[in-house]
């Protein structure tokens, strides 16, 4: 009978953690601190810092890696977002977290950011804070925050321009 008692007991509290996870699951994200970043100075970008997400502005945060031939892929889709939505009380950012300075030098990330016709703000997540918040591990990673940095759509690998500029106005 204890046995019993103890199975029971253990499937009870399988229960609770999965219905407990899947209200949490079902929400993106909600309310995120913002965080400082340094900007790199590229084309579009100036250098010096950025707060993101902006509090009251709609984010588009695309994690990308020089490295990255996926990311290279995804430019021309970024770049006709961003066209579309430049002017607007939009956030747009590109972030990568290399290890600028060690292995990889800013001119190399201006090089590759003027190759690939960037042209909107470029920040360093040195220490990885976004990057792990918003459990990027593959890339690239695109992801949209409404006026209250509540997560409402993340994406990974490449997309067309039409569904970045519709996550970004799905958040307003």
């Amino acid at each position: 009978m204890r046995r019993r008692d103890l199975l029971a007991g253990a499937a009870s509290a399988g229960v609770v953690g999965v219905g407990a996870w899947a209200v949490t699951a079902g929400s993106l994200g909600s309310g995120h601190e913002p965080v400082t970043l340094e900007t790199i100075e590229v084309p579009g970008s100036e250098s010096g810092e950025v707060r993101v997400p902006e509090p009251g502005r709609v984010s588009f945060l695309d994690f990308f890696g020089t490295w990255c031939g996926p990311c290279e892929t995804q430019m021309p889709a970024l770049a006709a977002a961003h066209g579309r939505v430049e002017g607007t009380d939009v956030q747009f950012l590109s972030i990568t977290n290399e290890p600028i300075g060690r292995t990889l030098s800013r001119e190399e990330v201006a090089a590759w950011w003027a190759e690939h016709d960037g042209a909107w703000t470029v920040a360093h997540d040195a220490d990885h804070r976004l990057t792990e918040r918003h459990d990027v591990t593959r890339l690239p990673t695109a992801v949209v925050l409404d006026g209250e940095n509540s997560v409402t759509w993340s994406h990974v690998g490449i997309a067309e321009a039409d569904e970045l500029v519709s996550a970004i106005e799905d958040a307003r």
